[in-house]
């Protein structure tokens, strides 16, 4: 059977196969590649630094000679100035120690060697010149503690409490005792109320054998003489739970009853 084509058809012509053609090229625009582009981006940024660097290096040295120096000054003070400062104080003290070692270790209270530390002998400073001259220094703040002590026992309470309060360290033990030796002070003066405050900063600075039951029973026999007996009992009864060996301990159980 004869088949014919329809007027004017024509049949599709094959479409021409397109090959696919990777280009591992870089992109170029205008004529110019990205890469090239960055690089001389790169270089143009790298030419406006030095620019700068040239034009401001004598500003730059002079800050990192600034830098320098303050790093070398700090380690020169610290080696040729604040080292034998302290070395120096603490030799001066070494006498003051000495007297105030020898007025506590007498049998009774010595004002003369008391005097001595505080002022100076022998061609050495006391403690009152080692605060003045050395100022800044651990000696200067350990003489303050010994200056206190120093007035306390001789009945300078005022002085006393002046150094005492000028005195500091992070050693609890010692900071309870130049705290309750500042409640004595101001004990002595009458002013009951900020001894009390001061027995109190004492008991708290440090829970220990040795000052905690003394300044406990400081503050129980204070609260008495100031009619405060639930107060005095409070501090009695602790040295009877913790400190019942300690001196104070001895005879608390009077002194419980005292205040109950």
């Amino acid at each position: 059977m004869a088949t014919y084509n329809k007027r004017g058809y024509k049949p599709p012509k094959p479409e021409p196969e397109v090959k696919e053609e990777v280009i591992e090229q870089e992109e170029v625009f205008d004529g110019k590649s990205t890469t090239a582009e960055v690089f001389n981006s790169l270089d143009a940024g790298a030419s406006k630094t030095e620019e700068w660097v040239q034009k401001n290096q004598k500003i730059i040295f002079g800050v990192i000679a600034v830098i320098v120096v303050a790093i070398l000054g700090y380690i020169g003070y610290d080696k040729f100035i604040e080292t034998p400062k302290e070395e120096e104080a603490a030799s001066e003290m070494f006498q003051a120690e000495q007297y105030f070692s020898q007025a506590v270790d007498a049998q009774k209270s010595n004002d003369s060697l008391y005097n001595l530390a505080l002022n100076g002998g022998e061609g050495k400073m006391g403690f009152l010149k080692i605060i003045d001259n050395y100022s800044g220094t651990d000696a200067a703040n350990l003489s303050h503690y010994f200056a206190g002590m120093a007035y306390l026992n001789t009945g300078k309470y005022k002085e006393a409490v002046s150094h005492l309060e000028e005195f500091k360290t992070e050693d609890d033990v010692l900071k309870a005792t130049a705290l309750g030796a500042t409640g004595d002070a101001f004990a002595q003066t009458g002013d009951n109320k900020s001894a009390l405050e001061y027995y109190e900063k004492a008991i708290k600075a440090s829970e220990n054998e040795l000052t905690s039951p003394r300044f406990l029973f400081k503050a129980g026999q204070l609260s008495l003489t100031m009619n405060k007996k639930a107060e005095a009992l409070k501090y009695f009864t602790e040295i009877k739970e913790k400190y019942e060996s300690s001196p104070e301990g001895i005879s608390i159980d009077a002194h419980i009853a005292m205040a109950e």
